[in-house]
């Protein structure tokens, strides 16, 4: 082989190498299935509304995954005014999402993060089911039933005295 043969060989052997290493890389740009959130919702129920103006929603976010995600926003039949509450300093106030952390949970409970339906539809009872929809920023939407509980529970995963 002459000097020019050994550079051109050379170099196409570098292109090639340059091709394949960032044809790998291209696969973990966080788009891949790893990068989907995993999560699932535990103990969601909400307690009988006094009346049709409004109930609170309270449940667990479990994401088993090391992607955060948040939350940030629901639907349901029951009502078209759902807003996501947060509460800090012991006040509350509407914001358009709240975090899921990776390999964490949100625990949307009585005196913390929780949701409200505003507005309702009709004035579920005790024992029956209200349908809602979660939406997130990264995962599917999750489909899940709120039962209808007494007035006072608080439920498993509340702090709340």
């Amino acid at each position: 082989m002459n000097a020019r043969t050994t550079r051109t060989l050379a170099a196409a052997l570098s292109l090639t190498a340059a091709l394949a290493i960032s044809g790998c890389s291209s696969e973990s740009d966080g788009k891949t299935a790893d990068a989907t959130p995993k999560l699932s919702v535990s103990g969601a129920f909400m307690p009988e509304p006094v009346d049709d103006k409004m109930a609170g929603a309270f449940m667990v976010i479990t994401n088993d995954s090391k992607t955060p995600d948040k939350l940030t926003g629901l639907t349901s039949p029951l009502s078209d005014d759902l807003q996501i509450h947060e509460t800090k300093d012991q006040k509350m106030r509407q914001v358009a999402s709240l975090d899921v952390p990776a390999n964490g949970r949100l625990s949307l409970e009585r005196g913390g993060s929780h949701v409200m339906l505003m507005g309702l539809k009709s004035k579920p009872k005790v024992g029956d089911k209200v349908k809602v929809e979660l939406k997130f920023a990264k995962a599917d939407p999750i489909t899940i039933e709120l039962d209808v509980k007494d007035r006072t529970y608080t439920g498993q995963s509340s702090n709340a005295h």
